[in-house]
């Protein structure tokens, strides 16, 4: 004879919806405390660290201070931290009273910049085609993605029914959310692995997936289609290919990357790193893949035509000076980065080798602000594009 269940339980209080159709540690309120924390807040996830650390010493440069818009950023209320570096030294670092150098924070996007290397490396052994059709290598995917070549997905140069607007509160982005355990799923999608949830993208009745317009339209489902890619073509788990990049680049602390309920890693957005890691995981960018112990991932010749081939425009940053995504970056001239929803930017000279990791936390209602992210690009482009 069964006994009653009369044990009281109550949904994880961090992950319930309370307004605006977010959890408590996207609130504009507890934000920033939610993005140091994201790593122990999230459901599912995992967590890699290198053998080999990359050393770095401190060799300042007094020039990269005096930057007016460097001083405009680090007096901002959202600021938390900025450093700079070149090599394997800091030229300049400075951490928010209330952020620690140890403190991990969220990259959210910028964990996109992964797939750049990941498919560099398949190309490399001609493992992958970018103008073949997504279906060709993912037989099961719906229409949002079935007819789409690979380097348009890349690109953010698709249109479909996946929106991510951060302004509007039921966008897909954040239904996709559950997958990877940053908020509690509905009854519907309760176990739905990446791979399924992918899947149920449609295109829109009667219309193509071409992009007619001249700018990116931004979706983070596209870069976790890629991931997927990555994986089936490679015959490799896609955490393993994670795994190579951290013991390249040779963090010190560790990468804390949300994944799906089985184990997949999150590669849309996530990753959780400290200051220095996240310089280093720009370092091993200037480098074009060229890693501690003789390590090597990603593709030289890929990179290269990252900045060389670009893809559509993403933003505008001033008078006929535009940010293009490209491969899984974005690109202007010879910088190559990307931003991380909420105030994040990484930003690689890759002429210079100069490399700027800025994190901040915007405590807006939508995370988001034009402006201010025009002027945090704009600062990381002025200091990345110098000669120190």
């Amino acid at each position: 004879m069964s006994k009653k269940n009369d044990l009281i339980s109550e949904l994880n209080p961090s992950l319930v919806i309370l307004r605006d159709n977010k959890a408590k540690w996207y609130l504009p309120e507890t934000r920033r405390d939610g993005y140091r924390n994201l790593h122990k807040i999230n459901r599912y996830g995992l967590l890699f660290r290198s053998d080999l650390v990359l050393k770095l010493k401190i060799k300042k440069n007094k020039k990269i201070g005096k930057n007016l818009l460097l001083k405009k950023m680090i007096n901002q209320k959202s600021f938390c931290s900025l450093i700079v570096g070149n090599g394997q030294n800091i030229l300049y670092e400075k951490y928010a009273k209330d952020f620690p150098s140890n403190q991990p924070q969220t990259i959210m996007s910028i964990t996109k910049m992964f797939i750049n290397l990941f498919v560099g490396e398949l190309i490399k052994s001609k493992s992958i085609n970018l103008n073949k059709k997504i279906s060709y290598y993912l037989p099961k995917i719906g229409s949002g993605y079935s007819g789409a070549k690979v380097q348009d997905v890349l690109n953010m140069n698709i249109v479909n029914d996946y929106t991510e607007d951060y302004t509007k509160a039921y966008s897909s982005s954040f239904q996709h959310e559950p997958v990877g355990g940053w908020r509690l799923p509905n009854a519907a999608n309760k176990y739905l692995s990446q791979e399924q949830y992918l899947n149920t993208i449609k295109s829109f009745k009667n219309r193509s997936l071409k992009n007619n317009s001249e700018y990116a339209f931004y979706k983070s489902a596209n870069t976790d289609v890629i991931g997927l890619i990555v994986e089936k073509v490679s015959g490799r788990p896609l955490r393993d290919w994670v795994l190579s990049v951290v013991e390249s680049a040779g963090f010190e602390d560790a990468l804390y990357i949300a994944s799906d309920r089985y184990g997949m890693p999150w590669m849309s957005g996530g990753g959780c790193l400290i200051t220095r890691d996240f310089l280093r995981m720009g370092l091993l960018f200037a480098r074009k893949g060229k890693g501690v112990g003789n390590r090597n991932v990603g593709s030289r010749s890929f990179l290269n035509q990252t900045i060389k081939k670009v893809g559509p425009k993403y933003m505008n940053l001033s008078k006929n000076k535009y940010l293009y995504y490209s491969n899984s970056t974005m690109v202007s001239g010879n910088m190559i980065g990307h931003s991380g929803y909420g105030g994040q930017f990484l930003a690689i000279n890759l002429k210079t080798g100069n490399v700027a990791s800025f994190f901040s936390v915007l405590e807006t209602k939508s995370a988001t602000k034009e402006s201010y992210k025009v002027d945090m690009i704009n600062m990381l482009a002025n200091i990345v594009n110098e000669k120190y």
